[in-house]
């Protein structure tokens, strides 16, 4: 039996071999026990530092996913554009690049984001869209650690207005390995009011503002939705979920993304707008403004979820059903 390598160079064939052999006998009900053990001990997942900026995650040799908490600047790009805390690239089970940064159509676009185009703080408005007089800024690591056959990264970070501070932000990521070409990414965020009133609204005549996959350059888009394939953009329609695929310039292969909504949202399911350019926006609370006092707080959670090739609605559909039973069993 060959081994496969890990970044660090340690070889990792045989032990991957027991992990699946542990896998199965769990599946039928055997050795749960000692399943646990060496799905903790020999995970496949690490983290590393890129830089001083961001923090990259690999399952064996393929890279998974970048989170920049420092500063990310381009050159020729207004200052003003300069943005940390989101993800990118967030990449596919093959390692091709999904997600798009800074593109020349949207430079505000910044992969896996959230944010609002309309941030109300009192009387006080602000643009966290297009980080117009309001930012958020990485503060501080809540877990970044390996637990069983899944990676967990968890941060906090804080909404900012000038130097004060008007909003705490933590979020979660919990990525789990590759499973018949696919991989989930299930994302919790927890939003705590610090200074109040706070208004959130999204785009009008849109509803933008929310949790946002920019997608990288390609063509032969196909956007699925519950109904099926969409042959038109569609704005402010209320999804459990959403889709794109698409062939990318980069590497010529397909693949794509979906973002699942958990049925414990607030005012589910949500608003979208969906864009064949290549971006899933979630439109929550939509064009309707929402209002938080002091103290309050929302909470928010999806699952992002990433496959080989082309998708129809069937088995979207099927892999959000799973996710569904997956929260009401608590996992």
């Amino acid at each position: 039996m060959s081994d496969i390598k890990l970044p660090n160079g340690r070889p990792i064939g045989c032990l991957r071999w027991l992990f699946d052999v542990a896998k199965w006998l769990a599946g039928v009900g055997w050795f749960g026990a000692f399943t646990g053990v060496i799905a903790a001990e020999n995970s496949l997942f690490r983290f590393a530092s890129l830089d001083d900026r961001s923090l990259g995650l690999w399952e064996a040799d393929r890279p998974v996913l970048v989170y920049n908490h420092g500063i990310i600047r381009k050159p020729g790009v207004p200052e003003r554009l300069a943005r940390s805390t989101y993800v990118h690239p967030l990449y596919g089970v093959d390692g091709e690049v999904l997600t798009d940064d800074f593109p020349a159509d949207h430079l505000h676009h910044r992969g896996l984001f959230w944010a609002w185009p309309h941030v109300r703080v009192g009387q006080l408005h602000y643009d966290l869209w297009q980080l117009r007089g309001i930012r958020q800024e990485f503060e501080r690591w809540l877990r970044r650690e390996v637990s069983g056959p899944e990676a967990i990264l968890a941060v906090e970070n804080g909404w900012y207005t000038g130097s004060e501070k008007v909003m705490a932000e933590r979020v979660e990521f919990r990525v789990h390995p590759v499973e018949g070409g696919t991989r989930a990414v299930d994302v919790a965020f927890e939003w705590q009011v610090l200074q109040g009133p706070l208004s959130l609204q999204g785009a009008e005549g849109k509803s933008y503002g929310g949790l946002t996959l920019r997608f990288a350059p390609g063509t032969n888009t196909t956007i699925i939705i519950p109904a099926g394939q969409i042959a038109q953009d569609l704005p402010m329609t209320n999804l459990p979920w959403a889709g794109l695929s698409r062939l990318w310039d980069a590497t010529g292969q397909t693949s794509g993304a979906a973002i699942f909504v958990a049925p414990d949202h607030p005012d589910y399911p949500p608003q979208w707008l969906l864009r064949h350019y290549g971006v899933l926006c979630l439109g929550w609370p939509g064009v309707r403004e929402a209002t938080f006092e002091a103290g309050q707080t929302i909470r928010a959670r999806y699952r992002i979820w990433i496959h080989r090739g082309s998708v129809d609605a069937r088995r979207l559909q099927e892999a959000y059903d799973r996710y569904c039973r997956e929260l009401k069993n608590g996992r």
